[in-house]
């Protein structure tokens, strides 16, 4: 008789087949509604035509995707890098960071699809759609940075004072190391929410008969009523988000399964 499945084996296959077996079932779902509904392409169009039309305009649709994907990473690591240059100032000096930290509030809960028309008056349209993806991953990165380097220990800050550690020794070799999990956590949201700022400020720049990206594609797949190719670069744009998303809690458990408690794998 074979041995019975170890249940951390079997816990692990539950979580891959069941969202397999909800996808499945969606798809199922749609295909049933669109063929009992008898619904024209221009209303609803089926899984299968979507499929086929996202081979048919593969090229279009691929160059689109690039120029988002582009736009996307290059908002990412402005404001990681600004994010996590600003949060180190704001632990250095808290006059600085009570100064400008109100601002980078301002800054976030300031709707983007407001700012684009207007970034779009003002900039070229490539810098105003780097500007909104920048704009809404830049917070993120800055509050979860800043409390990172905040919480530190005070026993082991205590410690570091006691042997003589300078200011610099103390942030590199405590403060940051300290942190990481918290601007890992930044980063991973940052990740998904520069998607969404490229994405709104190339359907502003569609708005006004420009732009490349996929968003873009999909404004103007919506003003020819070709929704099968709305409904393909939206199929895009859902995998390039689910990608970015992987592709980051990859690197943070890369970075932290050694060490941290957030990424340490146990086996039950």
């Amino acid at each position: 008789m074979s041995e019975a499945m170890n249940p951390a084996h079997r816990d692990r296959l539950l979580r891959l087949a069941m969202p397999v077996a909800v996808l499945a079932f969606g798809l199922l779902a749609w295909q049933a509604i669109v063929t009992l509904g008898n619904l024209p392409p221009y209303i609803l169009p089926g899984p299968g035509l979507v499929l086929s039309t996202l081979v048919q305009d593969w090229p279009l649709l691929w160059a689109s995707l690039l120029s988002t994907l582009t736009t996307t990473f290059e908002g990412l690591l402005l404001a990681v890098i600004g994010g996590v240059v600003l949060a180190i100032l704001f632990n250095q000096s808290k006059i600085l960071e009570h100064s400008l930290y109100p601002y980078a509030v301002i800054l976030q809960v300031t709707p983007v699809v407001a700012i684009a028309p207007l970034l779009l008056i003002y900039l070229p349209q490539q810098a105003a759609v780097l500007a909104c993806a920048w704009i809404v991953a830049f917070f993120p990165v800055l509050a979860n940075t800043t409390l990172g380097l905040n919480s530190v220990d005070h026993n082991l800050s205590d410690l570091f004072r006691l042997y003589g550690a300078s200011r610099w020794q103390a942030l590199w070799e405590l403060k940051i190391p300290a942190a990481l999990p918290n601007m890992l956590a930044g980063i991973r949201i940052a990740g998904g929410l520069s998607l969404i700022g490229a994405v709104v400020a190339e359907i502003a720049a569609g708005s006004a008969g420009a732009g490349s990206g996929l968003a873009y594609r999909i404004a103007e797949s919506g003003y020819r009523l070709n929704i099968p190719r709305m409904f393909a670069a939206l199929l895009l744009l859902s995998i390039a988000g689910i990608v970015i998303f992987a592709l980051l809690s990859a690197i943070t458990n890369l970075l932290l399964r050694r060490w941290h408690e957030s990424a340490v794998v146990r086996e039950d």
